[in-house]
Order: C-alpha cells, then structure tokens, then sequence
C-alpha cells in the first residue's frame, strides 16, 4: 500500500548516523541498504554484529562498503526512516524534529528511559531546551546531536490518547509563519485515508505566534503521524532538503496525482523530488523503486526525469 517515510540526507556519514540511533535506541533494526552498482565486500556496515564506530581505515573491506552504501532502510522505536549517503548539501535545522514521548502508563521506567535516551543522544550534540521539568511537561528536553538531527524529549500524561513513541514534528516559521493548520488541513485533504488528532491553539499573541494559531496538533497521514506548530520566535528557519518525506505510490497515477498536489516549486523539481507550497520536501516514488533502480539504464533514466515515469524507469 501508499506508505510515507521520513527521510534524512547525512553529508556522508549515514552508515555512522545509523548505528548510534541503532545503539541510542533499544528496538531498532535495519531493513535494507542499497549500495552503488559497484562491487563490494566485507560485513554489513550496520550489521548487528558491527561494533558502533567510525570506520577509520581506508582499507579495510568495511570502508569499501561504507563508501558505497547510497541509503539505508532502517527504524527506532517503530519509526521507520530512510538515511541518504549523500554529500555536503543540506543541513537539517530545528524547523522538523523527532517527538520521542514516554508513557508511564506503558512503561514503569518511563522517566528513567527518557533521560537514558537524552544521554545517548547529547553525547556530541547540544541542548536546545534543558532536560527539566516545563509547564507543558513534568520532563521534557530538546537537542541537536552530532549529525544535527533535532530531538524532542517527552513524559506524555498517560490520559491523553495513545501515539507512536516517535513521531517527526514540524514547526512553521520564517516566510510560512501561522500556516500550521492551514498546512495539516491540507495534507490531510490530499490523502485518502488520514485521522485528526489533538489541536491546541493559542489564546493571545505568542511572540510570533498570533492568535489562534497552532500551539500543537497532531495528525495521521495514511501510515504517518505527524506533529504540528507554528513558531513562537521570530526567523526561525525554514524548513530544507535534509529532511524530507517519500511518497511511496502504488502505480503511475498516484504518482501524477501526489506530484500534481506537492509540486508547488518548478525550479525544485529533480528525480522524483519537489517541494510544496510550505517550503517541505517530498520525494513521490513508485513503491518497487529499489527493484527498478536494479534495472540496466534505470539510474541514468532517472538523472534526467522531474517527475518518476515508471515505464520509462
């Protein structure tokens, strides 16, 4: 079926990137890893048996293998997520992060576990927000680790209705600031099958935020939850390429139909990638892409497509 995956562009280091998720979180694995149309050998770079390490020496069969990995299917936590080898293009800022939330009425260890998760992940990043106790949280934190991904922290009230453990979180700001709603009410009229969930707005004027713009909101996307809110500080950034979502379609006409909807940027339009009327990144794919870009010629085909045409793959 159509799914969505958050994707993210590492400038490189993706097979890194990977294995300390893998080693932060306690449920991961790794799906599939796509290399080059090249030769390799050695052990899989993410393999469960591979020590979490960078790979130091250019000889060794598992560099070889780490240079020519392209992307990695992986998840944490039931999340799951596409890590691109790509090179030093994109950034990722704080205008999408991952909501990680614990809930003590599932888990006993639930504040023990978040800080555990908060150390693992600090460990060559920064702190955005302290891990502390806030009006909305009894313990919440917010951090940027080493490869620049945002983290959300979070000790949900067990009251409030059930969500994934991680969830990617927008924030509307810069030149789309109090767009929130407008924009989860329209992904959510793109879709076919999607379920709202919470929606708490401002009162009064929050710094950028106007009133009645979106505190926080929640919403499903056919396999995808996402979280919503518009910005409180001014020129936060906006949101960039590093972080994107793929549209994995069943056959040609959902793809014309998503790219006829998302396509908001001609100028942004490259092998299957194009940018909305929100500044967000999408890749809209068939759903056999590994399997047609095994195919002779499919690579090259594809250099020279804006939007997929899969016959022509």
């Amino acid at each position: 079926m159509t799914t969505i995956t958050p994707c993210l562009w590492f400038n490189g280091d993706a097979v890194e990137a990977v294995r300390f998720y893998r080693t932060a979180f306690d449920s991961s694995a790794v799906h599939d890893i796509r290399y080059l149309p090249t030769e390799h050998s050695g052990e899989s770079p993410v393999a469960d048996d591979v020590p979490a390490q960078r790979v130091s020496t250019e000889d060794d069969a598992e560099a070889e293998a780490v240079r020519d990995v392209v992307a990695i299917e992986f998840e944490i936590a039931g999340q799951p997520i596409i890590a691109l080898n790509g090179g030093e293009r994109y950034g990722f800022n704080e205008s999408i992060s991952f909501m990680v939330s614990f809930d003590p009425s599932i888990d006993p260890d639930a504040a023990k576990n978040l800080d555990a998760l908060w150390i693992a992940l600090i460990d060559g990043g920064t702190a955005s927000m302290p891990l502390d106790s806030y009006e909305f949280s009894s313990r919440y934190g917010w951090l940027r680790d080493r490869f620049g991904v945002h983290w959300q922290l979070n000790l949900v009230d067990p009251s409030g209705s059930p969500r994934p453990k991680v969830v990617p979180s927008l924030i509307f700001g810069s030149h789309v600031q109090n767009r929130a709603r407008e924009a989860a009410d329209f992904y959510s009229s793109l879709f076919d099958d999607t379920e709202a969930g919470v929606d708490i707005r401002f009162e009064k004027h929050s710094g950028a935020a106007s009133a009645e713009s979106v505190m926080f909101a929640d919403f499903r996307l056919l396999n995808q939850w996402f979280i919503v809110m518009d910005a409180t500080v001014k020129h936060r950034a906006s949101f960039t390429e590093a972080f994107s979502f793929i549209v994995s379609c069943t056959d040609q006409a959902e793809i014309d139909r998503y790219w006829a909807a998302l396509s908001a940027d001609p100028d942004a339009e490259r092998q299957g990638w194009c940018v909305d009327q929100f500044g967000l990144t999408w890749q809209v794919t068939p759903l056999n892409m590994a399997e047609l870009m095994s195919r002779p010629g499919a690579i090259a085909n594809m250099m020279g497509m804006k939007k997929l045409e899969i016959a022509s793959l």
